[in-house]
């Protein structure tokens, strides 16, 4: 399930909460009753593989542009090659 940050309007509380997708938004502060307000960062995702890059989907019909997709395809398939899948389920 994953993992959500609340930060309080009012007091500045900071805290994680576990919820699943069907859950609804906390909206109550556990510390003053204030409002909560979900707070957003950045998440840890590689796109590793064909097709993530604008030049996966073009044919090479130019030097430069099979050059690029080229050296990309070498370095996502030793990406891959090391990489381990994740456990289904989690």
């Amino acid at each position: 399930m994953p993992t959500y940050a609340y930060a309080c309007t009012s007091c500045g509380h900071r805290f994680d909460a576990v919820q699943s997708f069907a859950d609804a938004a906390l909206t109550e502060c556990p510390e003053c009753g204030g409002t909560l307000r979900k707070q957003y960062g950045s998440i840890g995702v590689t796109f590793n593989g064909s097709g993530f890059y604008r030049t996966d989907s073009r044919s090479s019909s130019g030097s430069a542009s099979s050059g690029e997709s080229s050296s990309s395809s070498t370095s996502s398939k030793s990406s891959e090659a090391s990489a381990s899948p994740a456990p289904a389920g989690s």
